[in-house]
């Protein structure tokens, strides 16, 4: 049985949903108190020392970090599509989880935190970043519709979440136009769920 320990509204849970749901796997959803303080308790740092959303829970396998968790569930249950056979292909991959951890995590993603959830952050420091990764990707997608390959990869959905939140963060999307019909493209699979404050067409 899989086991999610997850917050509705976190961007890295969401893309964690989002491949079970691909991969129709069935899990339990437990939701983690991150309001109340849950994720700082002994119980719960004994699953994840960092207190930190989402934790899987593999029938007793547990794995923390949502871009390992991406790995673990297209490396056991997926197929080529989601963790390929060849290397330059996977490498490829392994740069967007980076870049998912990194520039997304420390732009976008702060940005949304601090509109959102008041947390005071270097804001400009996080609209340089932001600035930098929305141009990044919006030029990786000018001439071809997925991150990596010829179809969705773990690449597309370390990212997408945190950048269809983006309005949360007070950033216009809109002027991305590549970016927004990559959204599109992943909101029209087969599988495909919604969370809170995602940019919708």
């Amino acid at each position: 049985m899989i086991t999610l320990y997850d917050m509705t509204l976190s961007g890295n849970c969401h893309k964690i949903r989002l491949l079970l749901s691909f991969l129709a796997l069935p899990y339990q959803a437990r939701p983690v108190d991150l309001l109340g303080g849950e994720q700082r308790s002994p119980d719960y740092l004994q699953i994840n020392p960092f207190g930190q959303v989402p934790v899987l829970d593999d029938d007793g396998l547990i794995i923390r970090d949502s871009q390992a968790i991406l790995v673990y569930l297209a490396k056991r249950y997926g197929d080529e599509q989601w963790w390929p056979d060849d290397a330059y292909r996977v490498a490829q991959i392994a740069a967007w989880l980076s870049t998912a951890a990194n520039e997304i995590a420390n732009g976008p993603a702060l940005l949304r935190v601090h509109h959102k959830f008041g947390r005071d952050i270097d804001i400009a420091r996080a609209r340089q970043i932001t600035a930098k990764v929305l141009d990044i990707v919006e030029r990786q997608l000018a001439s071809r519709d997925w991150l990596v390959g010829d179809s969705v990869s773990l690449a597309d959905l370390a990212i997408y979440p945190y950048l269809a939140l983006a309005p949360e963060g007070g950033i216009d999307i809109g002027a991305f136009q590549n970016i927004v019909n990559w959204f599109q493209r992943i909101q029209n699979l087969p599988g495909y769920i919604v969370m809170p404050g995602l940019w919708q067409a």
